[in-house]
């Protein structure tokens, strides 16, 4: 999975400036685990991340991820829990994030990433059990990686143009 995603991130469009951040519960061995998301505004998959513990570390952490390689979002809408708005005000402290940088907290304006969550969870609930937190990072990030094609998040001119079936894209992008 890690190959695929290295060679289908050369074709990925910019997402926008504008986040929503959640997160949700997957069940890995038996136990819960929490799988960190940002989508923009228009529900592009901004990126995930997968945590053993839901507290401020584990917060900075996916925000890092989030923004490696990519521009610095102006807005921020978080849920109301209390470690992510001060895993964001940390990252302002320590100039990781800008100061002009806007939170927000409004459960309405995240019913975007809600829904979205909802995909991932109604691919993952059929399986029949996550066996190691390593081996759901690769599903999940599998998972991931199909609704971005489902979204359009890849420019597919260099792959085939609009008229492409997925087979002839998928093998221009692994070919490339």
């Amino acid at each position: 999975m890690p190959e695929f995603e290295k060679r289908w991130k050369r074709y990925a469009r910019p997402v926008g400036d504008s986040w929503r951040m959640d997160e949700t519960y997957v069940k890995v061995r038996g136990e819960w685990v929490y799988l960190y998301r940002v989508v923009d505004i228009a529900g592009k998959t901004v990126e995930f991340f997968l945590s053993r513990h839901r507290d401020v570390n584990a917060a900075k952490a996916f925000l890092r991820k989030a923004m490696k390689g990519r521009r610095v979002p102006a807005k921020v809408t978080l849920d109301e829990y209390a470690t992510s708005h001060r895993a964001v005000a940390d990252l302002k402290k320590t100039a990781e994030l800008p100061e002009q940088l806007v939170v927000r907290s409004s459960k309405y304006l995240n019913n975007l990433i809600e829904q979205d969550d909802r995909r991932i969870n109604q691919r993952l609930r059929p399986m029949l059990g996550l066996k190691s937190f390593e081996s759901a990072t690769i599903v999940i990030s599998g998972i991931e990686l199909a609704e971005k094609i489902k979204k359009g998040q890849f420019k597919f001119g260099k792959l085939g143009g609009a008229g492409a079936t997925m087979p002839e894209i998928w093998r221009a992008a692994l070919a490339a």
